[in-house]
This record gives structure tokens, sequence and C-alpha cells, in this order.
């Protein structure tokens, strides 16, 4: 089968596509022909060697896919060969085939296409743990999404609006601003053209937000911890802004705030059915049309550097996808 390979660390050009053998299954796996693969910042980290986990060499990028399950190993009952499926798997999505664990491997509901699949786990995933489990959320409180037309950001307006909250949504270009209205932001910020905390004092006061949702990092971090409310969290999603920001810890003591680490993938390794019923919610908010990804692009695994430096340089509003 053809495989997108990462031989050594570096950047995305530096892949190839190569044959290698088929996964076999194994006790408790299942075998996925892939059909659609979603592509996360995280894929950016892994081939350069600065994600949590690192793989050993080679190895193929590409941690949620959706396809058609080849085949399962013993202890394997939910799916069986034949089914349509999308699944968590770390790494290793871009490939024509790849083994994934059962318990992280999930029936597509009728009706769901490759690439909606494909676009569940990673962005949704996250965004509905960080705001369900980790910051709460209540309806009527005010969301602040930095980084809001991406990925992740995009899907916590959508699921910010269903859980009830006001939503703020905050980035670089009144063109992702648009796209985020689309998806039912209240308010937006474009902090290029204006302060951060200046923009948000008007729309909520001195009162400040109750969640500040954060996959950026960088220069954006103090300002939005300083706007936020009494008793309010800050969740801490990720860095796409490419540096880790230093938070002067006497803000949390005088706001009486939290700030709160949001990593889904440990959480749905570490409380799985906790993380299945999540799932199983999103499935529902899709079948009632509340949940619709934007996908911006998809590519063939002969383009994965493509794929790749558009995440990497922050072009991608939504979902960038792999095709097989």
């Amino acid at each position: 089968m053809k495989a997108v390979l990462c031989r050594e660390f570096g950047p995305p050009d530096t892949l190839v596509v190569d044959d290698i053998a088929w996964p076999v299954a194994t006790p408790g796996t299942v075998v996925i022909e892939v059909k659609a693969c979603g592509v996360n910042f995280p894929d950016t980290l892994i081939i350069e060697g600065k994600y949590q986990f690192k793989p050993d060499f080679p190895f193929s990028p590409g941690g949620e896919v959706a396809g058609v399950v080849r085949e399962v190993g013993e202890g394997v009952a939910h799916v069986k060969p034949g089914d349509n499926v999308f699944a968590l798997t770390g790494w290793g999505g871009f490939a024509e085939g790849v083994l994934a664990n059962a318990y992280k491997t999930f029936p597509m509901p009728n009706g769901m296409d490759y690439t909606t699949a494909a676009s569940l786990m990673y962005t949704y995933g996250t965004s509905y743990h960080a705001l369900k489990q980790r910051a709460q959320v209540r309806a009527g409180e005010t969301i602040l999404v930095l980084g809001a037309a991406g990925g992740v950001g995009l899907a916590a307006v959508t699921l910010g609006k269903l859980l009830g909250a006001r939503v703020i949504a905050a980035a670089s270009t009144d063109e992702k601003l648009a796209l985020c209205r689309q998806y039912g932001a209240d308010e937006t910020i474009n902090y290029t053209t204006q302060p951060l905390r200046d923009r948000l004092t008007e729309l909520v006061g001195k009162k400040g937000a109750d969640v500040i949702y954060d996959p950026v990092g960088g220069d954006l971090a103090e300002p939005a911890l300083r706007s936020m409310a009494w008793g309010g969290r800050y969740l801490v999603v990720g860095f796409a802004a490419g540096s880790i920001p230093s938070l002067p810890l006497n803000l949390p003591l005088l706001k009486g705030c939290s700030v709160v680490g949001v990593f889904w993938g440990a959480f749905a390794e570490r409380q799985p059915e906790e993380n299945r019923q999540n799932v199983q919610e999103l499935l529902q908010f899709w079948q009632q049309g509340q949940l619709i990804p934007h996908i911006y692009a998809t590519y063939p695994l002969e383009q994965a550097a493509d794929a790749l430096n558009d995440m990497l340089f922050r072009r991608v509003m939504g979902k960038v996808l792999m095709v097989v």
C-alpha cells in the first residue's frame, strides 16, 4: 500500500510517498482502508519531533481517519469487515491503510460521508471535551475563542452556541471572522487591527469573558487572561502561534479564575467511556443538522506537504483533509 512516510524529523517537504506492507490485525485492533484522513496541527509537530509522542521511523502522520474495515483482531465485536468507521489513530493515517485500536474506532452513522467522519475526532472532540468537561460551560456565559477560524476554534464556536453561550470569535482577518459569523459567532474581534482587550471591553464591559478558549498561545495569551471574568476558566488548548507563553500567576489569584489544561488525547485514553459518550453526543448534533464541518481543502497523498504547510502557516479555515 502507499503511505506518506517520515524517515527523519524535518519540515513537510522532507516527507516521501512509498510502498509499505499492509498492517495486520492483532487482538483488540482494526485494520482500516483509509478513505479520508484529517490534517491537524499536531501533524506538523510530530514530523519535526516537537510533539509529545515520537513514533519509530519510518512513520506516517495523520491521527484521525475514516474508511472501511478490512480486518479485525481477536476480541473485536462492535465492527466487522466492510463496515464504514472513523477512528483516532494518533499517527499512521496518511496512508491507504492503518491499524487502529478497537476502542478508538467508531461505526459511521448512515448518511455520513468520509470527509465529515474524518473531521470529527480532533477538532470537535477536543473542543467538546474542553467546553463540557474542562470549562463546564453554562448557558448564558460568554466564551472568547482565539484562533476562531481554525479547526478547533471553529468547532468551539459551533459547540459554544449549542451549549447556550454567547460566543465572541477572535481571528486575524475579516475573511476568517466572516466564516465565524456563518458558524454562529455573536460578535467578532480582529486582533490585527484592534487591541484584543479594548475590543473585548467594548463587547462585554469590565466583567470580562467567563471562558477563554486558547489554541494559539503566543502574545495573545496574557491580554486574554487579563480579560477574564471573576471565576472564569482559561482553557489551554494549544500553541499554534509557535511559542508557549509565560503567564503572570498573580492574575488567577486576583480574578479567582482557573487556568485549565485541555489534552483530549489523554482524556480519550484515560476516560474512554466519557469520551465515547461525547462522541455519541457529537453524532447526535450532526444528525440534527447542528454540526457541519467546514472543509477548507482536500489533498491526495502525493500533496501531503502542501496540506501540512497550509496548516503550519495558518492558512486553513476549518478543516483540511487527505483523501485516498
